[in-house]
């Protein structure tokens, strides 16, 4: 692989599937993590949860908090409190751009994913909106008659 193909190239660590299920996700960003060694290693490993995680501002800059990093297994004194605020590291204007909307009622920045890129750890935040209850069940069956409809293709015409 080339040098410019390995720095664009991504590798997911994982996905906040509660994220899409509980908002609606008006934008999306990339955002640089702020790690410790022993924590970038567990990444690797996989063994990151992003289910109830959400953003917060504190003097003119943004944390992951909730994000969920398991200790390194190998890291012994090293290793640092699984839950510990993340610092992301964005621009000043993208941060106060979010900061305003996310004052705005019903707006939430919440973690959709964490991934490689190249060798960096990076976070896709999004400003989301809330849903309601009749909006998730609306997703449910959409969803099931998604399926159904792919079941019908896959069964080669069975009916049941």
């Amino acid at each position: 692989m080339s040098e410019k193909n390995q720095k664009s190239a991504t590798r997911s660590i994982t996905q906040n599937k509660k994220a899409w299920h509980d908002y609606f996700v008006e934008e999306r960003l990339e955002a640089g993590v702020e790690l410790f060694g022993t924590e970038v290693k567990s990444m690797r490993a996989g063994t990151v949860n992003l289910k109830d995680s959400y953003c917060s501002f504190k003097d003119g800059e943004i944390f992951a908090l909730g994000v969920h990093i398991s200790p390194y297994e190998k890291g012994n004194v090293f290793n640092r409190d699984p839950l510990r605020p993340k610092r992301l590291l964005l621009h000043k204007k993208e941060i106060l751009r979010l900061f305003g909307k996310s004052r705005e009622k019903g707006f939430s920045v919440i973690p959709l994913a964490l991934y490689f890129k190249g060798s960096r750890v990076k976070m896709e935040i999004g400003l989301c909106r809330g849903k309601k209850l009749y909006d998730k069940r609306e997703d449910m069956a959409k969803n099931a008659a998604k399926r159904e409809m792919e079941r019908a293709f896959k069964g080669g015409g069975r009916e049941y």
